[in-house]
């Protein structure tokens, strides 16, 4: 009787991890999911000051879904340098705007369609579209919505764009 209980159990248990285990990667990947962000690129908005504590951030997949962002949000995206990694930046220009650059090639920059122009709020630390250029928007991973940790951290991450670096013109609002 005891082995015929415990045969129930394990039966119960593998129906239940084969159900839990695909809804949950399925979640994790569509909907949304938690990263830890390194580095001082998106300093003071993410890591500000602390170089032991690494921000926990909530990554929005779903609300990127259609490729939407705005000016101001701040997103994960694969590197256009390393396909294995992911980095986290703010989005500064959109499709058809005119960027003036910081240390491109050029001074100034049309973003192509299909394209945004990306940079860390830490001026000078930060690898983005100042070195790389537009980011196709095919490489757009999720939106960071909110700061979970640490507890003196937590908010909601607001789209800003930092007043010296508004596009010089606009394509769309």
């Amino acid at each position: 009787m005891a082995q015929m209980q415990g045969r129930r159990y394990i039966k119960a248990f593998l129906k239940g991890f084969f159900v839990a285990v695909p809804v949950t990667v399925t979640f994790l990947d569509r909907v949304a999911c938690i990263a830890r962000v390194e580095g001082a690129s998106m300093q003071p908005s993410l890591n500000p000051g602390d170089k032991q504590v690494s921000d926990v951030v909530l990554l929005n997949h779903w609300s990127i879904r259609n490729y939407e962002v705005q000016r101001g949000d701040i997103v994960s995206l694969v590197s256009p340098r390393n396909p294995k990694q992911k980095i986290i930046k703010r989005v500064i220009a959109l499709e058809g705007d005119v960027i003036k650059t910081i240390s491109y090639k050029t001074k100034y920059v049309k973003v192509p369609d299909g394209h945004m122009w990306v940079e860390g709020d830490h001026r000078g630390h930060s690898f983005d579209s100042n070195a790389f250029g537009p980011v196709s928007l095919g490489l757009l991973h999720a939106r960071a919505t909110h700061i979970l940790w640490p507890p003196e951290h937590w908010q909601k991450l607001p789209a800003k764009l930092p007043p010296e670096r508004q596009p010089l013109q606009k394509e769309r609002e």
